[in-house]
């Protein structure tokens, strides 16, 4: 059976996120002392004890759940749980791109972590604080999410920003058009509207500045060949070493196509999908668009077990 190792964004994070994996794994430990050293503060000891609302901060989530992501794949090659032939491809969700990049030997993780620094800082600045955000939209038709997004434009710019699965789309933009949607949500024929914890509307054109600052920043970077196909986020097809980070730009202000990904992926004979990182929200997305395939999250040790019962 072909498997791919799926890498979950931002909106995953919580307090504690890896913190049994640091304290019984060196690798793992190490991975977060390296990641205190690269950012320059002890933004480990913040994931471990910190405040749910500091955590969630974009420029804390992004480098925290990829290092944490990062943290629990070394601990499950240091078990010898999966190897460089346990899987055939790798995908990320928008900043779980950069550790699909990191398990993928194709970027290094200290340069992920400073590339998600900029990323992170340019994204949240791009906006005042509390003017943009995003909502997921569930259980609603296509003709709906339509009309609703034409009726919020009389309150402010929206955009779809993730293609997540059949039924959950989630939007973009500025705070007045969310709480529209939010407010109004039953009468626009939406089953359920959840306001996602982020404080920017990311993957549309209202951070288009930081975009260009990801693009000169990128440029000091080389990223090295794949060692198995990675599907991107902007086009939901295999990518390679050459094109990844005029992709990476690109993404910030693109839809995340992850149930095309996903669908792309099963074409091409995927039948496993392991989620790596905190929470399991890419598992549930998965079955969402395939129940038939197999799916399984390892986002903390007594998941470990899950991966002896799957065939890779």
């Amino acid at each position: 059976m072909k498997t791919a190792l799926i890498f979950p964004g931002q909106g995953s994070q919580y307090i504690g996120m890896g913190q049994d994996f640091y304290s019984k794994y060196e690798v793992s430990k190490q991975i977060m002392d390296n990641l205190d050293n690269a950012i320059g503060r002890e933004l480990t000891k913040e994931i471990f004890t910190g405040k749910e609302a500091d955590i969630s901060k974009t420029q804390n989530a992004q480098p925290a759940i990829m290092a944490t992501s990062i943290s629990i794949f070394c601990a499950l090659k240091d078990e010898k749980l999966i190897s460089e032939k346990s899987f055939q491809c790798v995908a990320g969700h928008s900043l779980g791109e950069y550790s699909a990049l990191v398990a993928n030997n194709s970027l290094q993780f200290t340069d992920s972590v400073k590339l998600l620094k900029v990323r992170s800082k340019a994204m949240q600045d791009s906006m005042p604080l509390g003017t943009g955000g995003m909502i997921a939209i569930l259980g609603s038709s296509e003709e709906n999410i339509n009309k609703a997004i034409k009726d919020a434009r009389n309150y402010g710019k929206i955009f779809i920003a993730n293609d997540n699965a059949k039924g959950q789309i989630v939007l973009s933009g500025e705070m007045n058009a969310i709480d529209f949607i939010c407010s109004n949500f039953k009468e626009l024929g939406i089953k359920k509207a959840i306001k996602l914890p982020v404080s920017a509307p990311f993957h549309c054109d209202l951070i288009y500045q930081a975009s260009e600052k990801l693009e000169q920043e990128i440029s000091n970077y080389k990223f090295s060949k794949f060692s198995v196909p990675l599907y991107s986020n902007v086009t939901s097809s295999i990518c390679n070493e050459d094109e990844i980070s005029e992709l990476l730009v690109k993404q910030i202000t693109s839809k995340v196509r992850w149930r095309e990904i996903v669908e792309n992926m099963i074409l091409d004979n995927i039948e496993n999908f392991i989620e790596i990182g905190p929470n399991n929200v890419l598992t549930g997305l998965v079955k969402r668009i395939n129940r038939d395939v197999n799916t399984i999250s390892i986002s903390k040790l007594e998941d470990l077990d899950k991966l002896a019962k799957m065939t890779l």
